[in-house]
């Protein structure tokens, strides 16, 4: 590991070098890439060197152990920075495992009432509600791209953007299919029932990055609806996007122009044809699904909300808290949290 750490902080060194040249500083893009490629290593080589600067105290209180005046002193000293070490050794670990090309993209979610009727549409409103609060938390900005409400509340089917710093890192464990077990608001008795509901988290892709044949596009305008079938404008401005090849469906009417939820479909399908592939890919691939916390299928129940007992399970970790109602606040910190922890876990056992 050392090796590697002195291979980095040489690296990164260059680079800081590279930057203080006028040639590199009148090329922009050259500026932007290479600027790109140091902030990506200054983590690592401030921990290094933290990590460097407590093997030297190891060294230097060690040599003042053999001054009797300075041993009790010495002998604190030592301990500390022999406590310290293997901390920012396992640090240092987290920081060259291999990272997630996706981690720091923004994200489309699509959340959709499942099994239950009505209340698995009012369970997907509260879920798409957790999920506000929390971004609005980490100070992330949510757009909705596209919703169709459920006839007792919530959502048969929502779909959002959400832009921030690295959210595809924070809430990729959040796909698959969630659980709720609660007394519902459209039952008059009291027996408590199972509903659920699906999410799908998506790294946003730029549409550049996929080709997509215009050939094999069905496009549909319509008149946009709000709440209750109010119509928002008189002029066909919202777009259904059909891929035909995979018969994927993507719709956006949020924006009062046509082309502009055409551009945020378009947005949505190379979105979802990207997610798709990857799909496949890591399915032909098996043994990479061993490496990460459950497979991020939608069908896969990764969590249960018991609001008799207060309590939220994670069944891919095992993890349970007892503060259902923080969590459905947005506080979920705690659930992500031990989520990444277990997937950084696997990752170093090489599982």
């Amino acid at each position: 590991m050392n090796e590697r750490l002195e291979n980095i902080q040489k690296k990164y060194d260059e680079l800081t070098e590279e930057l203080t040249k006028p040639e590199v500083l009148a090329d922009f893009n050259k500026l932007r890439v290479l600027s790109k490629e140091q902030k990506d290593l200054e983590d690592i080589v401030v921990k290094y060197k933290e990590y460097k600067a407590c093997e030297q105290e190891i060294k230097d209180a060690k040599e003042l152990m053999q001054d009797p005046e300075m041993r009790e002193f010495a002998t604190e000293e030592l301990e500390s920075a022999e406590n310290r070490l293997p901390v920012l050794e396992h640090e240092l670990e987290l920081l060259l495992l291999p990272k997630d090309p996706n981690d720091e993209k923004n994200i489309i979610m699509e959340i959709r009432g499942a099994a239950g009727g009505d209340e698995a549409n009012i369970f997907a409103g509260d879920l798409f509600r957790m999920y506000s609060r929390y971004a609005e938390k980490q100070g992330w900005s949510l757009e909705i791209l596209h919703e169709v409400e459920g006839a007792a509340g919530g959502y048969a089917q929502i779909e959002c953007l959400i832009k921030g710093d690295s959210v595809y890192s924070k809430l990729k464990f959040e796909s698959g299919s969630h659980r709720v077990q609660r007394v519902p608001e459209t039952e008059s008795g009291d027996r408590v029932h199972t509903s659920t509901a699906t999410v799908v988290v998506m790294p946003e892709v730029d549409i550049q990055d996929i080709e997509i044949k215009e050939s094999d596009l069905k496009i549909d305008v319509y008149h946009s609806s709000g709440a209750g079938g109010q119509s928002v404008n008189t002029s066909n401005s919202a777009v259904r996007i059909t891929h035909v090849p995979t018969n994927t469906v993507v719709t956006c009417q949020i924006e009062r122009s046509q082309l502009k939820n055409k551009e945020r479909a378009m947005q949505m399908l190379a979105t979802k044809l990207h997610d798709e592939a990857e799909a496949k890919r890591e399915s032909a691939v098996g043994a990479e699904r061993k490496s990460k916390v459950g497979t991020g299928d939608r069908s896969e129940k990764i969590r249960t909300y018991n609001y008799p007992q207060n309590r939220v399970t994670d069944h891919r970790i095992n993890f349970s808290i007892m503060e259902l109602d923080k969590v459905m606040e947005g506080n979920i910190d705690p659930i992500i949290e031990a989520l990444i922890t277990e997937d950084q876990r696997l990752k170093l056992e090489g599982k």
